[in-house]
């Protein structure tokens, strides 16, 4: 029987969740199956366009694709669509359903006036960066199919296992961030909007909707630093994944302050009083900054695709 490609309507969520458990080899990424179709074919649908693709095989998913239609809210490019999950069932591989549905989103993308189409984490609302190096057929695919790497970023663990450097004290560092006149506190929902304006004119890009996906959240959460109520610094964690830190941010007044240690270390006993046994620390930038304060260690590694439809550019 012919495979079929179909929309998915919100009621097939819970096959995509089974489809992805069984699908994603990573065994970090099949445990948080529901929250990344939650957070990638659910939350991102409240401010963005969202495709979500079935492959379809005598009514069973044998495949599911998720992207954005239109438009890329990190990049602010209309001509830009992103798929940020494309799973297939491991017995139906090799039979080109990825690569069907790939094509179904290209010529829909291309319909709509897209320039390209990116294999590439679309934040506020992202599972990864790109495709993980230890995905190799993924990898093997996207550069069968036309995808040129562009990119390459990475992820750092932290261990927050009893006595790792990641959950050591930080009380001797607030104090003397408190004679400085430096209050560090847990975010609460009130400050949403002091915290996201400090992200947009400190360091732009899509901060601000990351912090509106962790502050209030139960799952989720942000510690700030301010001072006279001024925001200083936040870091937050659990926005598109429970395991997931960040994003952080300090402001450039304060940078060498200990006020980054602080926060990144008080997310982190949030997270392992959570039951996170490790935490990933997502799109790293400052790597020695993150060795230093938590014991992390560079170890996810993603390639970032792109390709352009219809030869336009």
């Amino acid at each position: 029987m012919d495979v079929e490609i179909i929309e998915l309507g919100p009621d097939r969520l819970p096959e995509v969740v089974d489809l992805c458990r069984r699908a994603l080899d990573l065994p970090e990424d099949a445990a948080e199956a529901p929250s990344i179709v939650a957070t990638l074919a659910d939350r991102a649908a409240a401010d963005r366009p969202v495709l979500r693709l079935g492959a379809v095989r005598g009514g069973a998913l044998v495949g599911v694709l998720v992207g954005v239609l239109v438009g890329s809210l990190s990049a602010g490019d209309p001509r830009l669509g992103h798929v940020d999950l494309l799973a297939v069932t491991p017995e139906e591989r090799r039979q080109g359903i990825g690569g069907g549905l790939l094509a179904e989103a290209e010529a829909r993308l291309a319909g709509l006036g897209a320039a390209e189409l990116l294999l590439a984490g679309n934040p506020p609302q992202y599972a990864w960066p790109g495709i993980d190096v230890r995905y190799t057929p993924a990898v093997c695919a996207a550069l069968r199919l036309g995808y040129r790497q562009d990119r390459t970023a990475w992820n750092m663990t932290a261990d927050l296992s009893e006595g790792s450097p990641a959950l050591r004290s930080t009380e001797a560092a607030e104090q003397r961030l408190a004679g400085r006149g430096v209050t560090v506190r847990r975010a609460e929902p009130a400050d949403l909007p002091a915290l996201a304006g400090f992200a947009r004119a400190t360091f732009g890009g899509a901060w601000d909707g990351e912090l509106a996906g962790s502050v209030g959240r139960p799952d989720a959460g942000a510690h700030l630093a301010e001072r006279d109520g001024e925001i200083l610094g936040f870091a937050a964690y659990g926005s598109s994944r429970p395991s997931w830190f960040g994003p952080m941010g300090t402001a450039p007044a304060a940078e060498g302050s200990g006020i980054g240690g602080v926060l990144l270390r008080r997310c982190l006993r949030d997270q392992a009083a959570a039951g996170v046994e490790a935490a990933q620390i997502g799109w790293v930038g400052p790597v020695p900054f993150y060795s230093g304060a938590a014991g992390a260690r560079i170890e996810r590694v993603f390639f970032l695709f792109r390709k352009e439809l219809n030869g336009q550019k």
